[in-house]
C-alpha cells in the first residue's frame, strides 16, 4: 500500500509536471520582426536613426513646422509614440512635436545586453537630441518617461526651456495597492523570467483598465499593440530588467529636486493607480516656481484619457511662459 501511495503521487507529479510543461509551450509566443512590426505601427511620419551604442531609434516629427517652439515627448514604461497621438492632434497646428520609442520600446531597437536604467535612458534622450540639432526644446515625459525627463532636466538644464511632467515616477513610495499584477509578478525574480515569453495579453488588458478611469478608450487594437510591440525581438528581456530594477532606481528627493531652474508643469490624474496623485504634489513642492495641474477622474495617461485639458494645460503653461507668448519658446529663445 505504501508503495502504491508513494507511486501514485509520484505519477501525478509526473503528470502535472507533462501538463506545465505543454502548457508553457501552448502559451509561449515568438518574437515579431521589426519589418513585421513596422508595417503595421509606422506612420507617414515615422523616421528613424542610428545613435551611439548601437541603438536604432524609431521617432515621430510632426506638427508645425521646424522653426516653431519643439516639444519632445517621452513615453511610459511599456508604452510607445502611439500614447501621445491626442495631443499630437490638440497641439500639432502650434508646435513642432517629436516622440520617440525608447530603446526597448515600440519600434526602437537596443544591442544585446543594453541596460535599461534611467540614466541610459536620459543618455539615449540626448544622443538623440543632438543628432537631431534640438538645442532648445520643451521636454515632456509620461510615468517612467516623467522621471527620465525631471533627470535629464537636471544633467542638462542648458538644453530645455521648459520641462512637463505627466504622472510622473521617480518619487519613492509613489505606488499603490492598485497597482497592475503584470507589475508585481514582473517584479519577482522567480516569476519574471517564466512569464516574459508567455501570452500576456491578458495581463496587458489588466493593466491597462488600472491605467484608465475610462476603460471604454480600451479597445482591442490597443491591447494588441501593447502585446504586439512587446514581441519586437529583444524587447521582453528590456521590459522584464525595467521591473526587477525598478527597487534600485536614483529616486526624487525635495533637495535633488530644489537644483531644477527650468519652467515646471506638472500634470497628474486624480485616479492614477499606478502612481499616487500625492506624488504630484511631492513634484510641486520640490520644484521651484513649478505649476500643478490636478485633473479629475483621470488616471494614469492623461495625453490619452483627457488629451483636450491635458493638452490645454500645456498651451497656457508655455503661452504664459513669455510676453511673446510660445512664439518665446522658440528655439534659441530664453524663457524669462
Amino acid at each position: 500500500m505504501f508503495r502504491w501511495l508513494i507511486g501514485a503521487i509520484l505519477g501525478l507529479i509526473g503528470l502535472a509536471a507533462v501538463v506545465a510543461v505543454a502548457g508553457y509551450f501552448v502559451l509561449k509566443r515568438d518574437d515579431i520582426p521589426y519589418a513585421t512590426l513596422a508595417a503595421h505601427y509606422e506612420n507617414a511620419n515615422s523616421r528613424y536613426v542610428d545613435l551611439p551604442g548601437g541603438i536604432h531609434m524609431h521617432y515621430r516629427d510632426e506638427g508645425a513646422r521646424p522653426g516653431d517652439a519643439t516639444l519632445l515627448l517621452v513615453h511610459g514604461y511599456a508604452a510607445s509614440v502611439q500614447t501621445w497621438e491626442p495631443w499630437v492632434r490638440e497641439l500639432g497646428n502650434d508646435y513642432r512635436i517629436i516622440s520617440i520609442d525608447l530603446p526597448g520600446h515600440g519600434l526602437t531597437s537596443a544591442p544585446a545586453g543594453y541596460q535599461p536604467t534611467i540614466g541610459n535612458y536620459v543618455d539615449a534622450v540626448n544622443a538623440f537630441a543632438a543628432s537631431q540639432h534640438l538645442d532648445h526644446f520643451v521636454l515632456a515625459g509620461n510615468s517612467m518617461g516623467g522621471d527620465i525627463a525631471w533627470h535629464y532636466a537636471l544633467a542638462h538644464p542648458e538644453q530645455l526651456n521648459a520641462l512637463v511632467l505627466v504622472d510622473a515616477g521617480g518619487w519613492p513610495d509613489a505606488s499603490t495597492e492598485r497597482e497592475p499584477l503584470a507589475f508585481k509578478l514582473l517584479s519577482n525574480p522567480i516569476l519574471a523570467p517564466l512569464l516574459r515569453d508567455l501570452d500576456n495579453t491578458r495581463l496587458t488588458r489588466e493593466g491597462l483598465e488600472k491605467a484608465f478611469v475610462n476603460r471604454s478608450l480600451i479597445n482591442d487594437a490597443m491591447v494588441s499593440r501593447y502585446t504586439d510591440l512587446a514581441r519586437a525581438p529583444g524587447h521582453r528581456e528590456i521590459l522584464v530588467r525595467i521591473m526587477l530594477d525598478r527597487s534600485t532606481r536614483d529616486v526624487a528627493t525635495p533637495q535633488r529636486l530644489h537644483a531644477i531652474r527650468t519652467p515646471t508643469l506638472i500634470i497628474h490624474g486624480d485616479h492614477d493607480n499606478l502612481i499616487a496623485p500625492s506624488s504630484g504634489h511631492h513634484f510641486k513642492d520640490a520644484i521651484p516656481d513649478s505649476q500643478l495641474v490636478m485633473l479629475p477622474n483621470v488616471g494614469h495617461v492623461p495625453q490619452e484619457e483627457a488629451s483636450a485639458r491635458s493638452a490645454m494645460a500645456v498651451h497656457e503653461f508655455l503661452y504664459a511662459l513669455g510676453e511673446r507668448g510660445y512664439e518665446a519658446m522658440q528655439p534659441g529663445a530664453a524663457a524669462e
